[in-house]
């Protein structure tokens, strides 16, 4: 059992990726390109807009594994940012304080950053091609 699971690893890494990194994207899109519709929309320039811009681009770039541990790497730190400077100071428990999703960000961006992209990603195929 444990084998044939261990088989599936690579395959769920890519996979947590692409979902992590869609749902971060998602974010970016609210605020950068208004889509889906947003109740403000952060000004240009605000620190708010800069994290917006750092969830489109790179958050694309971990979406389709395109160099995914530097990119990773700075979401992790953006989302630890997001939680000190936006949740933490409402309060130290992230149940209560709505930091519950910086945190879980935080350290999927901190393990893709460690794993890389899996097999499913342009650095992967780009590996591959150089190899050949």
């Amino acid at each position: 059992m444990q084998s044939k699971l261990n088989e599936f690893q690579p395959h769920c890494l890519s996979l947590l990726r692409i979902v992590t990194a869609l749902v971060l994207f998602s974010y970016g899109t609210q605020k950068i390109l208004h889509f889906p519709a947003a109740e403000s929309v952060p000004a240009i320039g605000s620190l708010s807009w800069i994290a917006g811009m750092l969830e489109l681009i790179l958050g694309f770039c971990v979406l389709i594994g395109f160099k995914t541990r530097p990119a990773a790497f700075v979401l992790s730190g953006l989302m630890a940012c997001a939680y000190f400077i936006g949740h933490f100071p409402r309060g130290f428990y992230p149940a209560q304080n709505g930091g519950v999703a910086s945190i879980l960000f935080c350290f999927v961006f901190l393990y893709l950053f460690v794993a890389g992209g899996g097999p499913f990603s342009v650095d992967r195929a780009m590996k591959n091609k150089q190899a050949a």
